[in-house]
């Protein structure tokens, strides 16, 4: 079972976990990096960031601009022959390199290629985290592969409307032309991304419920993040899970409960209509 604190997100008095990011340059675009980047290090502390692929390539030479910036070791890898992708193979075996150091407590596979989906099984079989980071065009094997799967579209930056004046007006958009938002919020899509499975969170609920149809929230979210991994609020438009909940008054009902020998409360959800 995936670690709550993985999916919760919150902050704990426990020992920062230690991640490997390891990042396919062939399958991401640079342009989610400051999004990435943010976004791993609420899961723990990246401890080795590694990125993969032909650096001497056209394709790839938006990275060069900012592996420094972001303290990001490159690996070179030339393709040996048309059609082989060399990048995979090498990415695989450092991360068994890694994996048998059992240093970590976690890895970051930031690719949307299948190819790394026995990548994935293999590390969650030695107990370890693994959580996914890709477009929404990743094949769903890799996506169930891992503990937490999230999608990079929720991770881009956006430009302001100024910039965006600029960019019409300019001849070429380099990635000095684009302002990376700052405000964690600014990462979230304008328009949801995907319709919102009322069914799926129903049936969710219905069985992690207790006797009197309450769950707490924070284990009704890591409940769907088992279910699918590539749950995110943010595909739907909003930051948090509560603010998805809350939006939705005709499906849920959402109450702040105290908890019993403590000062502090917890946010409990139920269906809006009992059977």
């Amino acid at each position: 079972m995936i670690n709550p604190k993985f999916v919760a997100k919150i902050e704990s008095e426990e020992p920062t976990r230690r991640l490997a990011v390891l990042i396919d340059a062939d399958n991401v675009s640079a342009s989610v990096i400051e999004g990435l980047l943010a976004e791993i290090a609420s899961f723990g502390e990246t401890t080795v960031k590694r990125i993969y692929g032909d650096f001497t390539s056209t394709a790839s030479s938006q990275w060069k601009k900012i592996l420094n910036k972001h303290a990001i070791k490159p690996i070179q890898q030339f393709a040996y022959t048309t059609g082989k992708n060399a990048t995979d193979s090498t990415l695989i075996i450092d991360a068994m390199d890694l994996l048998y150091t059992r240093r970590f407590d976690g890895f970051c596979l930031v690719s949307s290629d299948s190819d790394f989906t026995g990548l994935a099984l293999r590390i969650r079989e030695e107990g370890l985290t693994v959580l996914g980071f890709g477009e929404q065009k990743t094949p769903e094997a890799f996506r169930n592969a891992c503990h937490k799967f999230i999608f990079t579209e929720v991770l881009r930056p956006v430009a302001s409307q100024e910039t965006g004046a600029s960019l019409l007006a300019s001849e070429s958009t380099s990635l000095k032309s684009i302002v990376i938002a700052t405000n964690r919020t600014a990462l979230i899509p304008d328009q949801p991304t995907k319709e919102f499975p009322r069914n799926f969170f129903l049936q969710a609920l219905e069985n992690s419920c207790d006797d009197t149809g309450w769950t707490n929230l924070a284990s009704f979210g890591s409940y769907l993040s088992q279910l699918q991994p590539d749950f995110d609020s943010r595909l739907y438009g909003f930051k948090k899970l509560s603010d998805l909940i809350k939006a939705h008054t005709d499906i849920f009902k959402l109450e702040e409960r105290s908890v019993h020998g403590s000062a502090s409360k917890v946010l409990c959800v139920r269906a809006a209509k009992q059977t």
